[in-house]
């Protein structure tokens, strides 16, 4: 996945909220997709699953999506075309992380299903 290059003189963004979860419920940091109110281990565990590869799943696609934007910054044939090393930094990524996704982001354009990051 992607490796983040923190920048020490900059605070730490706080992951986009998920749009889904009422804002007053995510504002309580004891709540959590309403899970701490189930009581049941096998209805918890069944719903905590059902998250965890909704979520797998979001930042599988979110990813792709990184990388066809990253292949289309790069884009040789654009004059404003970005450097890999414009793109990893902005995006917090190593440069030969950029490299990559923006190869992974080509295959995707191109409609490669064989290509991966």
């Amino acid at each position: 996945m992607a490796e983040p290059t923190p920048r020490r003189d900059e605070p730490r963004l706080r992951p986009a909220p998920l749009l889904f979860e009422p804002t007053a419920a995510a504002a309580d940091p004891e709540h959590f997709f309403d899970l701490e109110s189930i009581d049941d281990p096998h209805a918890l565990l069944e719903r905590a699953t059902e998250l965890t590869l909704a979520f797998r799943a979001a930042a599988d696609r979110a990813m792709e999506f990184q990388a066809m934007a990253a292949a289309q910054l790069a884009d040789p044939r654009h004059f404003d075309r970005l450097t890999t090393a414009d793109i990893s930094e902005r995006a917090e990524w190593t440069e030969d992380y950029a490299k990559k996704m923006v190869e992974f982001g080509r295959d995707l354009l191109r409609g490669d299903d064989a290509g991966t990051a």
